[in-house]
């Protein structure tokens, strides 16, 4: 094996100094990042030499702010980027924003309101857009400085922005290329409407909310005077806009009355009787109004049935005219009078209570109007097959594959997508109007003159893109496509695609079906999903419940280290995490004890030379090759468990070997060597030993714990500029699974050892006696570790016996086929402890003969509440199991 690097880096060790006696988190990461972002080592080239490794951020909302969604998920994408990094791979993690149109709109036009009492309609679009520009400017950078705050070794250098010159150009390429394709076109359709944000939404930027509502029964009279039916609805408003009523075709009380037609209550309109397969039978009376401007579903039927569509609430949810005598009154207003209007006519058969899915804004929580509206689409079928083939295949992979059921589902059930949004602030659809000719045309470049006609009475379409269209065009659109860039043709398709489950419809299925339509690849090959930061008590955080937890205030208390390996401790991928306090402290303190390692270790290297030898001729203690061989497996674990994604069992790993073996057991196993007690051999090779670990342990943590990582790496002998850039470690041929069992029997008998002690509370500076019973192999490994055992059990002497009788007067264990006997005499006085057992025996029998009484007596039985009785019986219990123990320890103490 060769250790010349350690060697070599041990030169340079006089000019680092020791380290700070207290660990100072925020002096430490300030100091490393900065140093780090001038350096330039976040930045990747095109380098053909090199296996490329790539991540796209999932861009936040150029106005947002970061919150521990953002905090996982970067650091999920730090880790494997830093990871990738040191194993030598073209490691690039391309950062960025999204311009997010209704939440950065909404956000500006509150801000206009409140300080200028103006709309944007006031300002006009030109002079609006200006505005939110100078907002996004103002504002936009914060959550990248958050971002930095965490550690994220983003190129900063490519930083991009859904809206910037680039991305702007293939949103562009994409629509025209679609349109041309007969992918993209404008047709009226029953959209999602909220309005609050005065826009259209998709279907997954709706929340449906369970809310308790009511189901009202309602008579509609049959057109010939002869009687009436009775429908069912929860939305009575809408009735005012029924252009027929619907069964099911198979529902036999009703096929006589197909083609009647009757009356709808309120506006007198004549509508028919019409039979459609969508019909449930079993909900109300099996007749369902239909109201084609109004409901989606009785949208599809009107096509079917070509039905008028009668819009009777407007964009603002006010009741337009087509509601008669109800116009003007907003539609829950509306709702009331138009239930009193039925029940003084006597057409209200029933209110029932009932709880119904509403949808609801995904921004704003307003109940989401569905409504017939002139929008822009994309013909999804022919875009979602391949994608759906590429999961299936195998070619793009789910981590937890249980996510790729969601996807499926999703993909298998799409609908076509509404990407037109009445908005100012995105993309605007690039679309043109000819006023002279009334045709339309898409266009890349902004035209000036009609591409039919000529003329240049032309006008752009006034919508802007829905935000996710631009999103889904972020694995390519960043590299620069459409033109065919270098770093396109290196670093796509991306390695990885880190996100929350939340987005797989709204983000991770279209950078698919988009990826594989204009790269003709998939984006990414694998998709690592993680699940929610929840709060202690496992609820959702949000403004609401006042449970939010601000990343920033956390790094400031305990340092972005802490944060970051809390928040990939004890989680499997795509489970909720549960983030609570104290475990931050618990790992704030891990990295106490990390920095105090390492200052011990420094210390104790100050005069190492390293030309005295090498590890190859050292004569390694079994400790020395314990610690070696379980630095390994580390090495080999921790590197399984990222390349799998399991970054919560990698930490565990990592954790395991760093506080218990390295830490409590190898420092403290070698402390006489390293003080000189065992001859400057064996403090030589301790030191060695140590050092190599410990250098590279630093290199193992770095993905999960940069900063204090780096901090000591740059104290110890290194051979680099950064740990950053320095090599992966990897196996070499250091395990030794003799050693390993050999050194686990002697930490056993110490762990042993000082259970007992502990039990009797004797301190481990008092020197005692042990006597162990155990085959010639067995004692042969506790002779030649003697010195060891005396030091860490607390041990003056001990005996070396094969199995036979059990020592008197003595306290045991028995562990890895080694019984253990510690005489009592050599660690309490025994007189006084005599004493002491048969105060305690005749306390627990007064208070057993004291509970036995109270059950014996008949008055207590009779009386006493049942519980009382019961607690005394259990009392009764406790204390028999008391008195014996203590009987059987007099025993003992007194040899008998």
């Amino acid at each position: 094996m060769s250790f010349v690097s350690f060697r070599e880096g041990v030169k340079n060790m006089e000019k680092t100094g020791i380290l700070e006696k207290i660990y100072s988190p925020q002096e430490v990461e300030d100091k490393w990042y900065s140093h780090w972002e001038r350096q330039g080592y976040f930045h990747a080239e095109v380098d053909q030499d090199k296996q490329p490794f790539c991540i796209v951020i999932p861009p936040p909302n150029v106005t947002g702010q970061l919150h521990m969604g953002h905090a996982l998920d970067e650091t999920y994408q730090d880790i494997l980027v830093r990871w990738k990094r040191m194993q030598g791979y073209n490691a690039l993690w391309i950062p960025g924003t999204d311009h997010a149109g209704i939440a950065t709109q909404a956000r500006v036009e509150d801000h206009i309101r409140k300080e200028e009492g103006l709309t944007r309609h006031d300002l006009g679009r030109e002079e609006f857009l200006e505005r939110v520009w100078a907002w996004k400017d103002e504002y936009g950078d914060r959550i990248i400085t958050q971002l930095k705050k965490l550690g994220s070794s983003a190129d900063w250098k490519r930083e991009r922005f859904t809206m910037d010159e680039g991305c702007s150009q293939a949103v562009r390429e994409v629509f025209v290329r679609l349109y041309e394709k007969g992918l993209i076109y404008q047709g009226h359709y029953s959209v999602n409407w909220c309005p609050q944000c005065s826009t259209t939404l998709s279907d997954i930027e709706v929340n449906h909310q369970e809310q308790a509502g009511k189901i009202y029964r309602i008579k509609y009279p049959l057109a010939d005077g002869s009687g009436f039916i009775e429908v069912a609805t929860t939305r009575p408003e809408t009735m005012l806009g029924d252009t027929a009523v619907a069964v099911n075709p198979q529902d036999e009380r009703y096929k006589s009355m197909l083609g009647e037609s009757v009356i709808v209550p309120l506006v007198n309109r004549e509508v028919k009787i019409i039979a459609d397969d969508y019909v449930d039978p079993s909900f109300g009376t099996g007749m369902v109004k239909i109201t084609p401007a109004h409901d989606p579903n009785d949208f599809e039927i009107g096509l079917r049935h070509q039905l008028d569509q009668i819009q009777v609430i407007g964009l603002d949810a006010t009741m337009t005219k087509e509601a008669q005598q109800y116009v003007g009154l907003e539609r829950y207003q509306c709702r009331k009078q138009v239930v009193a209007d039925l029940q003084a006519h006597n057409l209200l058969v029933e209110i029932k209570e009932h709880d119904h899915a509403v949808g609801e804004c995904y921004r704003c929580d307003t109940v989401v109007e569905p409504l017939v509206s002139k929008q822009w689409f994309v013909k999804m079928k022919p875009l979602a097959e391949p994608a759906i083939a590429a999961v299936k295949s195998g070619d793009i992979r789910f981590v937890p594959e249980r996510f790729s059921k969601q996807y499926l589902h999703w993909m298998e059930n799409i609908r076509d997508w509404c990407i037109s949004r009445q908005l100012w602030w995105g993309h605007r659809i690039p679309v043109w109007y000819c006023d002279q000719c009334g045709e339309s045309f898409a266009a890349t470049i902004d035209p000036i003159q009609c591409k039919h006609c000529e003329s240049s009475s032309i006008q752009q379409d006034r919508d802007v893109l829905d935000t996710w269209f631009s999103s889904a065009l972020w694995p390519f659109s960043t590299m620069g496509w459409p033109e065919q860039t270098k770093e396109l043709n290196h670093f796509y398709p991306t390695s990885v695609l880190v996100t929350g489950f939340d987005i797989i419809p709204f983000w991770v299925s279209r950078m698919i079906f988009m990826g594989l339509e204009f790269m003709e690849e998939r984006p990414f090959p694998d998709v690592l999903i993680h699940g929610l930061v929840r709060d202690e008590q496992g609820r959702k955080m949000s403004k609401s419940l006042g449970n939010g937890v601000d990343p920033l205030d956390v790094i400031a208390q305990y340092g972005a280290d802490a944060l970051r390996f809390t928040l990939v401790t004890g989680v499997s991928p795509g489970n909720d995490l549960r983030f609570i306090r104290d475990k931050v402290e618990s790992f704030r303190n891990f990295a106490n004890k990390i920095w105090n390692a390492a200052r011990f270790t420094l210390m104790n290297l100050e005069d190492f030379d390293s030309d005295k030898g090498s590890l190859d001729e050292m004569n390694l203690t079994i400790a020395d090759q314990w610690i070696l061989s379980r630095y390994e497996f580390t090495v080999t674990e921790l590197t399984r468990f990222l390349d799998r994604y399991d970054l919560g069992e990698g930490a565990r790993v990592l954790y395991d070997f760093i506080w218990s073996e390295l830490c409590d057991w190898y420092i403290e196993w070698i402390k006489p060597r390293l003080y000189g007690k065992l001859g400057e051999e064996s403090r030589y090779t301790a030191q060695y030993v140590l050092g190599y670990v410990f250098k590279h342990t630093m290199q193992l943590l770095h993905p999960y714990m940069p900063f204090i990582s780096e901090e000591i790496w740059q104290h110890l002998p290194d051979t680099g500029k950064t740990i950053m850039l320095a090599a992966w470690p990897t196996p070499q041929g250091l395990r030794q699974l003799d050693g390993e069992r050999t050194m686990g029997l002697l930490m056993d008998v110490i762990t042993e050892i000082r259970i007992l002690r502990s039990k009797k509370q004797v301190p481990l500076g008092r020197k005692i006696t042990a006597i162990f019973q155990a085959d010639q192999e067995k004692q042969q490994i506790l002779a030649e570790n003697g010195d060891y055992l005396k030091s860490l059990a607390g041990l003056d002497s001990l005996e070396l016996q094969s199995p036979g009788a059990k020592p008197e007067r003595s306290i045991s264990a028995i562990t890895n086929g080694v019984e253990i006997y510690l005489p009592l005499a050599g660690m309490v006085d025994m007189e006084e402890e005599i004493t002491r057992i048969e105060k305690d025996l005749a306390r627990a029998h007064q208070e057993l003969e004291r509970a036995q009484k109270k059950l014996n007596n008949p008055g207590f039985m009779s009386k006493a509440p049942a519980a009382v009785v019961e607690k005394e019986r259990e009392k009764v219990t406790s204390m028999v199991d008391t008195v014996t123990k203590l009987q059987a320890l007099l025993g003992e103490m007194k040899g008998a």
